[in-house]
C-alpha cells in the first residue's frame, strides 16, 4: 500500500462550479490503466481545503470506485483539529484505505501542537496515516525528532517527504531505519529520492503523464538507473511546475493540454494567464515534441 507511484489527483469542476464526477472518473482511470499504485485526493492539488467536507467525501467516493483494489487516501488538510477528526472519521466510515494529514494548515503550530494534532487526527479516523512533511508550504516542520515521538503509535506507517532537503530523506533512514516508509512529495527530486531509498513517489505531473512517471519507477526498481535518469532528464521543465505557488493552475493546464480535460480551478485561484500562461503552454509544446519512446 505504501509503495510505487501514487499520483495526488486533480478535483475537477463543472462550468457552474459543481463537482465533475464523469470527468474525475475519466481522469482517475487514465492513471490506474497506466499501472499507478493508488490515488491521492483533496490534498494541495486537489484543491482540498477549497471543498467542503462533503465534497471531499464526495471525491473520495469516486475515487475509490475507479482505483478497484488499490488504495485510495484521503488527505485531511483543515484549519482546526477539531475538523480534521471530523473528515478523518468521515473518511473512514466511507471507506478510505488511509490518510495523509497535513499537521497544521493556517497556524503554525510548534513541536508539542504538531505532535498533539497528529495524534489526534490518528485516533479519530483510527486507519493508517501517512504524516505530510512540508515545512515550505505550510511552514510546520515535521522533523525526525517528531517522527520517532509518533513512531510510538502504529497508525503512523509512511512519510511523505517534502521538506525539498534530499538531506532530509537519509535523515529519516539514519534516525529511525526502515520504521516508516519514505515516499518523495516533490517531483523535480524524485529521481534523487527513489535513488537513496524512497519507496514511493506521491505525484503531480503524472497526472498529466502517467505512462512516463511510471516508467521512470519501473525502470529504477530494476536497476535500470540510466534509463530511468534520460526520461527524468526531458521530465525535468515539467516537473519544476510542481514546486510553485501556482502548482494548482500550473498542472491543471499541463493535464488539460495534454489529456484533453478542463483546467477549472475554484476561486480564490483563476486560471493561468498573460505571460504565466504562455510560458507554460510553450514548456508543454516542447515536451510533447521531444516525449521519449519509452523502454519496454
Amino acid at each position: 500500500m505504501w509503495k510505487g507511484v501514487i499520483p495526488a489527483v486533480t478535483t475537477k469542476f463543472t462550468e457552474d462550479d459543481r463537482l465533475d464526477h464523469a470527468e474525475m472518473t475519466r481522469c482517475y482511470a487514465l492513471q490506474m490503466e497506466a499501472g499507478c499504485d493508488g490515488l491521492v485526493v483533496c490534498g494541495s492539488l486537489g484543491e482540498g481545503p477549497m471543498l467542503t467536507l462533503d465534497e471531499r467525501i464526495d471525491v473520495l467516493k469516486t475515487a475509490k470506485a475507479v482505483a478497484g483494489r488499490k488504495p485510495v487516501l484521503m488527505t485531511v488538510a483543515t484549519p482546526s483539529t477539531r475538523e480534521g477528526c471530523e473528515l478523518a472519521k468521515r473518511a473512514a466510515k466511507a471507506g478510505a484505505d488511509g490518510l495523509m494529514i497535513v499537521p497544521s494548515l493556517v497556524y503554525h503550530a510548534n513541536e508539542a501542537e504538531t505532535v498533539a494534532t497528529l495524534r489526534a487526527v490518528a485516533a479519530a479516523g483510527d486507519l493508517p496515516v501517512m504524516i505530510y512533511s512540508n515545512r515550505l508550504a505550510y511552514r510546520v516542520d515535521v522533523t525526525p525528532e517528531i517522527m520517532e515521538e509518533l513512531a510510538k503509535d502504529k497508525r503512523f506507517v509512511a512519510i511523505k517527504e517534502s521538506s525539498d532537503d534530499i538531506r532530509r530523506t537519509i535523515e529519516i533512514f539514519n534516525r529511525l531505519g526502515d520504521r516508516y516508509a519514505v515516499l518523495t512529495g516533490v517531483d523535480n527530486l524524485a529521481f534523487e529520492a527513489l535513488s537513496v531509498g524512497a519507496v514511493g513517489w506521491i505525484a503531480g505531473l503524472v497526472i498529466a503523464f502517467p505512462k512516463e512517471t511510471v516508467a521512470i519507477w519501473r525502470l529504477m526498481q530494476a536497476g535500470r538507473n540510466a534509463e530511468a535518469l534520460a526520461i527524468y532528464k526531458w521530465f525535468r521543465p515539467l516537473l519544476d511546475l510542481d514546486v510553485s505557488t501556482y502548482l494548482v493552475q500550473n498542472l491543471k493546464l499541463v493535464e488539460a493540454m495534454v489529456i484533453g480535460t478542463n483546467e477549472r480551478v475554484r476561486l480564490p485561484r483563476l486560471v493561468l494567464a498573460g505571460a504565466r500562461r504562455e510560458a507554460i503552454e510553450k514548456i508543454v509544446r516542447k515536451a510533447l515534441a521531444t516525449r521519449p519512446k519509452l523502454p519496454v
